[in-house]
């Protein structure tokens, strides 16, 4: 008797890795969670970044899609050892389980000349993924129905204010993606409907969005009018710092910031392209639908 295709899913209980696990669902795969603290009963398996991965957590699988990520750890010791290290620990230990497709999930923010300490992990456990033969997908901002994350954060930020800090001016570029449209590529690449390029895929819509026009977009699909303060973004991020360094829990990281910053300013969107994928575009009237 033939069974649908296994695939495990890390990080299930983010943002992504929900939307990822629902995809995939629905598109016929049945989906084991590697979580830290699995439901007992339930049919997620144990996993923990950074410690040994074993072989029994890949019986029955054929594709891996790893969105894991911990946020965490603040010092570059401490996120190398867990997110860089051992997300290549669990990515050699799928190819050596012979799984037929392996996907990692980077980020727009990891290129060549990134500042930001999330973009160097991401950037450097990128070329492990790559020597491994898996898919690496690098999203843009994501935004959707029922919106979470950094853009979730945004709309939060944009209901509770009438005026907002603006760092820079808020001319930081942005790239988004809608999140049924990377959804369904990373589905595709768990299915291995097309083979790994050499080349992480940035999967986001060329159109370029200023920081402040998708806050202004946001307030206008929310029927608000803001009024925006110009802030040094040194000075946010000197006073994120210490209080990090004081173990205050704090909603926004300072290197969030430097992400934000200093994104990528030319990310190369040929490749997604190429592959016949597309993106719908983000506008006034995507966002209302979503909101």
């Amino acid at each position: 008797m033939q069974t649908n295709p296994l695939c495990l899913v890390t990080g299930a209980s983010g943002y992504l890795g929900r939307r990822v696990k629902a995809a995939l669902e629905q598109r016929g795969w049945r989906v084991v969670e590697l979580t830290r603290n699995p439901k007992p009963g339930g049919a997620a398996k144990k996993f923990l970044l950074g410690e040994t991965v074993t072989p029994e957590i890949f019986a029955g699988a054929s594709a891996l899609v790893h969105c894991a990520y911990d946020f965490k750890q603040l010092t570059w010791p401490d996120i190398h050892r867990l997110n860089v290290a051992g997300s290549e620990k669990l990515l050699r230990a799928a190819r050596q389980a012979g799984l037929a497709s392996i996907v990692y999930i980077s980020s727009i923010s990891a290129f060549e000349e990134c500042r930001s300490l999330y973009g160097r992990a991401k950037l450097e456990t990128e070329k492990a993924a790559h020597s491994l033969g898996a898919f690496v997908i690098r999203p843009g901002l994501i935004y959707g129905d029922s919106p979470d994350g950094m853009f979730g954060k945004l709309i939060a930020q944009v209901e509770g204010a009438k005026v907002l800090p603006l760092f820079g001016g808020g001319s930081q570029i942005q790239y988004l993606v809608h999140e049924a449209d990377l959804c369904a590529f990373i589905c595709d690449c768990a299915a291995k409907k097309t083979s790994p390029p050499a080349i992480s895929v940035t999967v986001a819509h060329e159109q370029p969005w200023t920081f402040r026009q998708i806050l202004e977009t946001i307030a206008y699909a929310k029927g608000k009018k803001l009024m925006f303060l110009p802030v040094p973004w040194q000075l946010v991020w000197a006073g994120i710092k210490f209080a990090e360094l004081l173990r205050v829990p704090l909603n926004f990281r300072s290197d969030s910031l430097v992400s934000l910053i200093y994104q990528n300013p030319k990310p190369d969107f040929s490749h997604f392209i190429g592959l016949a994928a597309n993106c719908r575009g983000f506008s006034r009237q995507s966002i209302m639908k979503s909101l």
